[in-house]
């Protein structure tokens, strides 16, 4: 007899990678198609599938933060527009109260898949638009104490309906951004990439059947269901808690923090954030899809990297996130932030707690950011919002492996890429005189943390800056197994009259041509860095990583007189001590 408990393992697998291989080719589609480098070169958008009651099958491609909420999106759409969706409608939202969002600059284009009449999936992008307008350039606006100042707030829209452009509401939206001809040609990416989706799914569909296509989206989920429990059923029953420091609400200093407690009853986990800070005046308070997603993240990325990716890998976990806390602020909280920091406070403090339950699987913090972008016009007077993506922080080590030296925000967990500076001088007024890794900075351990780097970059135009600088002057990870935190981050701004001025860790100021000077932190390292491979040492040291200096203090290594080899005898001395 046929049903979900019945399945072909093999057919399973099989339809699990397929959907996986669709969000990762619509991945591809936007990327050699979308005007905007945040996603030709940064690859700052996701592509996610869900089934026709808005639960992710697949998050293959992209963002963890984006992905992990993708259902609130789904199912926000599946809520306003409930027995109004037909084959060649295509939606698009953002709003972080009303449409299952994270945070306004990700756009959500969703496109429903059809069978004959019957609905049977959902292609989606979520992509971080260049600018939504608000009240800094790049809608990243610093000085924010509510979202009305953070830009364009829609909610689940029709924008193409039965195949038809609703050119009102296009119209509408080209109005309200800065960079019209970026967004006119990245929302084209989106529509054509889920256009691609959806025809693939449509095929795999029809190749599973449609009577049988359903029993195999729940197979898939409740392989993923037993596979994290598995997870949770390895770690002590018993309640785990911690917390991540929160230094300033954006305008003044603050003391508090995002607390949390993980309590493990068999093969059940409650993620319990009672107690954390309330929301604040700044705008990195936490959408509820973005706490979601930014717990998820934080528990998938710690245990089995070949856990499926999809929303039922999570059904064992319960979330409690008090509301008018930061990790569910209430309106109109301000919250363009929310998916570096505070989704980063929280990633920590549920780490933290997981290397007292699991020690062995311990990881050490990666560093916080400290760039956003400039704005300002080219040569040709055409508009340009430019992040600052290559001064990356590091990231933290782990038992078997360094820290990377410089890596996106850690809620991308490697899916930002680093752009290419020849491209960036060829598309802005900027000239690239440094990009380096930091000696020093990373984090000690047996496998340290990553280094950071320095940074420093020509800006030959009058623009606007939007700082958001949390990984500025005070420690910003945290080291495990007795590893050590890295070094802070340091910025400085060199006018053309020799003048200098360190900016404050959140503003938007504008000024005229300078020099913009960085030196990324660097990660947490991981194990007591006397017990580090002196081989590794040396290549830190020849790498220029690390000096001789701290190789001796730190890591207890002596080198020949010539900086080439371990003195093997040295350094036995020197750990014997």
């Amino acid at each position: 007899m046929d049903g979900p408990d019945n399945l072909d393992p093999i057919v399973l697998a099989l339809a699990q990678n397929r959907l996986d291989h669709i969000s990762r080719q619509m991945g591809w589609v936007m990327t050699r198609t979308a005007r905007s480098p945040i996603f030709s070169q940064s690859h700052d958008f996701s592509c996610f599938i869900a089934d026709p009651d808005g639960t992710l099958v697949s998050q293959a491609d992209g963002i963890p933060i984006h992905t992990g909420g993708g259902g609130f999106a789904v199912r926000a759409l599946l809520r306003d527009f409930a027995g109004d969706i037909d084959a060649g409608d295509v939606f698009v939202q953002n709003d972080t109260y009303t449409a299952g969002g994270n945070h306004l600059p990700d756009w959500v284009i969703t496109r429903p898949v059809f069978l004959g009449d019957t609905l049977v999936a959902f292609a989606c992008i979520r992509a971080h638009q260049a600018d939504i307008g608000g009240g800094a350039a790049g809608s990243y606006n610093s000085e924010a104490r509510e979202i009305f100042h953070e830009g364009l707030r829609l909610p689940v829209m029709k924008l193409i309906a039965g195949g038809e452009t609703r050119q009102d509401i296009w119209r509408l939206l080209m109005i309200n951004t800065r960079t019209a001809e970026a967004l006119d040609g990245d929302l084209r990416a989106m529509i054509g990439s889920t256009r691609i989706g959806a025809d693939r799914i449509g095929e795999l569909v029809e190749e599973l059947s449609p009577a049988r296509y359903r029993d195999y989206f729940h197979g898939i989920l409740e392989h993923a269901d037993r596979g994290f429990r598995r997870c949770v059923d390895a770690i002590p029953d018993g309640d785990y808690v911690a917390e991540e420091a929160i230094d300033n609400d954006c305008f003044d200093p603050l003391d508090d923090a995002v607390r949390v407690r993980l309590g493990v009853k068999g093969d059940n986990l409650e993620v319990d954030f009672t107690g954390s800070a309330p929301q604040v005046r700044g705008f990195k308070n936490s959408s509820i899809a973005n706490t979601w997603s930014a717990a998820y993240m934080a528990l998938a990325s710690y245990f089995d990297p070949d856990l499926p990716h999809n929303e039922g890998a999570f059904r064992c976990v319960t979330i409690t996130a008090p509301e008018g806390s930061i990790v569910n602020a209430r309106p109109p909280a301000a919250m363009t932030m929310n998916t570096v920091f505070v989704a980063h406070e929280i990633v920590h403090a549920i780490w933290k707690a997981l290397n007292q339950a699991l020690p062995e699987r311990s990881c050490a913090g990666w560093a916080k950011a400290i760039h956003g972008p400039t704005s300002g016009r080219t040569d040709t007077a055409s508009p340009f919002v430019m992040y600052h993506w290559n001064a990356a922080s590091g990231g933290g080590g782990v038992d078997g492996r360094d820290g990377f030296n410089q890596i996106g925000h850690l809620t991308a967990l490697g899916g930002l890429v680093l752009p290419n500076v020849e491209t960036y001088e060829r598309l802005y007024p900027m000239l690239f005189k440094r990009q380096e890794f930091r000696t020093d900075a990373a984090g000690p351990g047996a496998f340290r943390g990553g280094t950071g780097c320095h940074y420093e970059v020509q800006v030959n135009t009058e623009a606007e800056y939007a700082f958001r600088g949390e990984g500025l002057h005070t420690a910003s990870c945290f080291g495990a197994a007795g590893g050590q935190a890295g070094d802070v981050g340091e910025m400085e701004l060199t006018f053309t009259n020799g003048d200098t001025e360190q900016p404050p860790k959140y503003a938007v100021r504008r000024y005229a041509p300078l020099t913009m000077r960085a030196a990324s932190p660097g990660g947490g390292g991981w194990g007591d860095a006397r017990a580090r491979d002196p081989a590794r040492v040396l290549r830190d040291v020849r790498d220029g990583i690390v000096s001789r200096q701290a190789a001796e203090q730190i890591y207890a290594v002596a080198l020949s007189a010539d900086g080439k080899l371990v003195d093997e005898a040295a350094t036995t001395k020197l750990r014997a001590i």
